[in-house]
Formats: structure tokens, C-alpha cells, sequence
């Protein structure tokens, strides 16, 4: 059967019957419709069975088996929007509830990941007529940084306390063993980072971008060492000053609400989790002379941050709806911050599938606690959210994007570790989770209409 879009409906979209091949029955005069001859140019020739209805009833499958999902296009200006600019447009009407998928929505959203997006007529008119403009992400200047970060950071914290793990961790955690709780995994990602900085007791450890706080109060904590922490997120540095005042830890962290280019020094180790992909490659030098900076000659630092293989821009709905400003770079890109500051890279490991993991934890709570967050906004802030969530885990899945943490220190550092010894050695379980314990158990949540 040839696997471009075939009439599933039992008498075709124009009432007729389907051609003996499968194909959809010709429209009188042989010609195809004009939504019909729309749908092809959306769906051209795709490897996954998808089940696609529209609103007026016509059925199409794109290509022979069983379908991983269905999905529903509820009216015109739907299909004209994927039309038009596929990513943003399915991210928009998928929000406002014109888009439905039935059955495995992160499989679906896996499938989509595995194929390239298609060029739209108008996009390819935009980048011809306007160029750079419509693509570039929002600017991450100083002023420009602190609205990105408030429209995603600040929207409450007993919103990601329906969702999150009990201390706020809102990075990748760590899972070495198979069957751990979302809690354990985040501690567990703690000590992971903290061994490879080899944290000594009584260090000064500056951390730029520390979200609520965890990973600075565990430092502090468990290794004995002092942090000056910065965000310039309001409700996270506030939420972080008050925890650190009740766990009586106020003497050694410091929760600073400002840039990371105002950061000073000096310090013996420098981490940043989770905040690259805020900084915006035209600003990778910069915060590398930060860095500079501030870390002492024989200092460590650590980057973690989310990534790609290679350079691509980030996802238009992605950038204007979730995340203003974001950019994940490759590892050539990443290396912009340390290169020219004659850092040495010791150590890169990539914690994709652990992303992933994080990520279905994250999605099962949000699912679970989906009516409280649309009584905190809105019907279309759950949906948002939830193909946020989802399409994250399915880029992860898929290997279009990774997580990296690369370990430096300053060129002419001696004191560096000889092996992995410290990081990995006489740990039990330390081999990775096969992936059918990784990604086992019930998932049911998933096959459901979203």
C-alpha cells in the first residue's frame, strides 16, 4: 500500500468509497479537494501510522498498521496554522484545545520528533523578506535576562510544588539505580555534581543561576563549604533566603538576587546547573570572563546544561510561549565559554536518559495534580504545560537534545583528579538502569485524549 495519507473513512471524505488501493476516492472531475491536497502537503508520506480526523468528519491514515495516536483537528484555522508554521502552530492550537490527540501523546510527540519539521510556505517567506528577525529568541541582555526568567520562574512557587520533587529541584536528576523515587534522584544528581568538583570542607563555591536553592544548601550542608548563590529570580531567591534562615545555614550561603555578570570572586569552585541555556551564545564569552574572574588559579568548575548535537534553533512555540530567550547549545558552542579563557575540559558526561526519567516523574505528578494548576490559571495553561512536559521528554527520548556536564579548571591546574575514582568508584549499582526498568512500570496516565 503506498504509505502517503489514505482515506479511513468508511465512505471517503467526499462520500464516496476508497479506491481499491486504499488511496482516497478522487472528488468529482478527479481532482482532489483543497483541504485534501492541505492535508497531504502536512502529512507527506510519514513512516508512523497516525490517525488524523477533521472537523468535518473526513478520516485519513498515513501509513498502513496500527496508529500510534489520533488526532483531531477541530477547525479550519487549526490546519491553516500548521500550515503555515508548523511548531508554532500546533503549539498554539494544541494549547487552546482545537488540536486533541487520542492515545500515547509522548509516543506521538516522538514520531514528530523523528521527523524534520516541514517548511511552510510562509516561514520560507519570512526568512527570505526578514531574515534573522523572526528567529532570533528574546534578548538576553541585563534587563532583557530578568523579564525571560520572571515569565517562567515567577509565576508561583506552590504552582511547581505540585510537580517538583520536595526541595524545588528543577534540573535533570541522577538515577544510578533503577527504582528510585523522584526525591532520591535528586539527591542523588547533588552528590554526583559535588563529587565532581571534589568539594573539600571550608572552599568558597560561587553558583550562578541556583533556581530554590537545593543545591547550594547541600553543598553547604553535607561538604562544609560556604556558596554565594545568584539568580535573579524574585520568588526563587526569596523562597531560598527563607529556607536557608530556617535550616540555620544563613552563615554559609548567601542568596544573591543579581546577574551573573555582576558576579565577583574570589572563589575555588564555580557551578552553574541549568543556567547556560539562559545565557544566549553572543554572551558565552562573557560569562566565560566571569569565570575567569572570579575562579582562583587552581579552582574547578562545572557547567550542566541541556544541549544538542548540533547547532539548531530552539523551537519557535518553545520560545515565545515557554521559555523566552532559551538556547540550547552544542557541545562546540558551549565551548565558546571556556576556550578563550584557556580552560581546561577534564571531564563530559551526557545524563539524557536521565532527563528523560526526570521528566516522566515530572509529567505523572502534573497529570496527577492537572485540576489544581487549572484552578491556579487556566484550561489552557494545563495544556500548555503539559506539551511542554511531554515534548521535552520525547525530544529526550529521541536524542534530539542532551544533557551535559562538563568539569574544567584554570590551564596550569595540577590538582586535578587522576581517575573517575572519586566520582563513580565502589558505588553500588552505579551501572545505568537497563532501559526496560528506566522506563518501566504503570504509564497508564499516557494513554488518555490530551
Amino acid at each position: 500500500m503506498d504509505p502517503s495519507l489514505t482515506d479511513a473513512s468508511p465512505a471517503g471524505t467526499n462520500g464516496k468509497n476508497p479506491t481499491p488501493n486504499g488511496a482516497p476516492a478522487p472528488p468529482a472531475g478527479g481532482r482532489p479537494t483543497f483541504v485534501e491536497r492541505l492535508v497531504r502537503r502536512l502529512f507527506p508520506r510519514l513512516d508512523t501510522p497516525l490517525h488524523l480526523t477533521l472537523w468535518n468528519g473526513a478520516e485519513f491514515v498515513t501509513a498502513p498498521g496500527r496508529p500510534v495516536a489520533r488526532l483531531r483537528i477541530r477547525d479550519r484555522r487549526a490546519l491553516w496554522q500548521l500550515f503555515l508554521d508548523p511548531e508554532l502552530g500546533f503549539g498554539d492550537a494544541y494549547s487552546d484545545g482545537r488540536i486533541e490527540v487520542e492515545g500515547d501523546f509522548v509516543a506521538f510527540l516522538c514520531d514528530a520528533c523523528r521527523r524534520p519539521p516541514a517548511t511552510a510556505p510562509m516561514r520560507l517567506l519570512k526568512r527570505r523578506l526578514a531574515g534573522w528577525w523572526f528567529a532570533r529568541p528574546s534578548a538576553n541582555s541585563l534587563d532583557g535576562s530578568r523579564d525571560n526568567i520572571s515569565h517562567h520562574y515567577d509565576i508561583g512557587n506552590d504552582f511547581y510544588r505540585l510537580w517538583l520533587d520536595e526541595q524545588l529541584v528543577y534540573t535533570c536528576a541522577y538515577y544510578p539505580r533503577p527504582g528510585m523515587t523522584l526525591e532520591e534522584a535528586q539527591r542523588a544528581k547533588m552528590d554526583h555534581v559535588c563529587r565532581k568538583l571534589q568539594l573539600r570542607p571550608g572552599e568558597t563555591v560561587v553558583e550562578a543561576g541556583c533556581g530554590w536553592g537545593a543545591l547550594a544548601l547541600h553543598m553547604a550542608r553535607h561538604y562544609g563549604v560556604s556558596v554565594t548563590a545568584f539568580n535573579i529570580s524574585a520568588e526563587q531567591v526569596a523562597y531560598a533566603q527563607e529556607r536557608a534562615r530556617a535550616e540555620g545555614l544563613s552563615g554559609r550561603v548567601q542568596f544573591v538576587r543579581d546577574d551573573y555578570r555582576n558576579i565577583g570572586g574570589p572563589c575555588d569552585v564555580f557551578v552553574s546547573v541549568g543556567m547556560l541555556e539562559h545565557v544566549g551564545v553572543a554572551h558565552y564569552r562573557e560569562l566565560g570572563g566571569v569565570i575567569r574572574r572570579c575562579l582562583k588559579p587552581d579552582g574547578r568548575g562545572l557547567l550542566h546544561f541541556i544541549g544538542r548535537n548540533r547547532p539548531q534553533p530552539t523551537s519557535p512555540w518553545l520560545e515565545r510561549r515557554i521559555f523566552p530567550g532559551a538556547y540550547m547549545p552544542s557541545l562546540r558552542e558551549a565551548m565558546r565559554v571556556l576556550e578563550p579563557w584557556q580552560f581546561s575540559v577534564l571531564d563530559v558526561e551526557n545524563l539524557r536518559l536521565h532527563y528523560a526519567k526526570t521528566l516522566e516523574h515530572w509529567l505523572e505528578r502534573f497529570e496527577r495534580n492537572a485540576g489544581a494548576v487549572e484552578r491556579m490559571f487556566d484550561r489552557r495553561f494545563v495544556r500548555a504545560w503539559r506539551l511542554y512536559l511531554s515534548s521535552s521528554m520525547a525530544a529526550f527520548l529521541v536524542g534530539n537534545v542532551q544533557l551535559f556536564q562538563i568539569v574544567f579548571a584554570g590551564a596550569e591546574n595540577n590538582d586535578i583528579p587522576w581517575s573517575r575514582e572519586h566520582v563513580y568508584g565502589a558505588r553500588p549499582g552505579a551501572l545505568p538502569a537497563p532501559k526496560s526498568a528506566a522506563f518501566g512500570g504503570d504509564r497508564s496516565w499516557k494513554a488518555a485524549t490530551f
